[in-house]
């Protein structure tokens, strides 16, 4: 795995994570139990943090960024995804915020200071726009992204049965 510190910062990366040989993690990135990093993915957290929930997938080619602190801006803008959240594969996040137990679609782009709240799927191809807030418990589609329908029981369920398949493949991939 490609781990680098920036400025003499390094990123978190507890046992339990999986990083693919192939991703790469720049600077103040902290990983939570469980993490998986699957192939492919850049996580660059170099002019800004980015802190990733326990039992969280970032999939393949995905790219995780954030907005540099200056003096108009002295916070910037993080990348905070909380627990049990699937980002899917070529998803671009930027100086965002995802809630626990969310599903980002293949593809999808969130930009600054968006927020999403706590269980909501946004459909693959995506754009949430700068300063966006997706309400709890909707499916969003659409560029810009916007409200479908509220989520099904069996929507709502999947949230945690993705986080429980990525933690059994991560360790298959571990184990081989």
């Amino acid at each position: 795995m490609a781990l680098r510190a920036f400025k003499g910062v390094s990123p978190t990366v507890p046992a339990s994570a999986y990083v693919d040989d192939s991703a790469v993690v720049v600077g103040d990135v902290v990983l939570g139990d469980n993490v998986s990093i699957w192939p492919g993915a850049v996580i660059r957290g170099d002019v800004n943090h980015v802190r990733i929930g326990t039992d969280s997938n970032i999939q393949d080619l995905a790219c995780l960024h954030v907005t540099h602190k200056r003096p108009e801006d002295p916070e910037g803008a993080p990348l905070i995804i909380g627990e049990r959240v699937t980002i899917g594969h070529q998803v671009t996040l930027h100086g965002c915020t995802i809630g626990d137990e969310c599903l980002i679609g293949i593809g999808t782009i969130v930009l600054d200071r968006a927020v999403i709240e706590p269980r909501v799927m946004v459909g693959a191809g995506s754009l949430v726009p700068p300063g966006k807030v997706l309400k709890s418990g909707y499916l969003y589609v659409g560029r810009p992204a916007k409200e479908v329908r509220a989520l099904t029981e069996g929507e709502l369920e999947h949230f945690a049965y993705s986080a429980r398949h990525y933690i059994k493949l991560m360790r298959a991939h571990q184990e081989s």
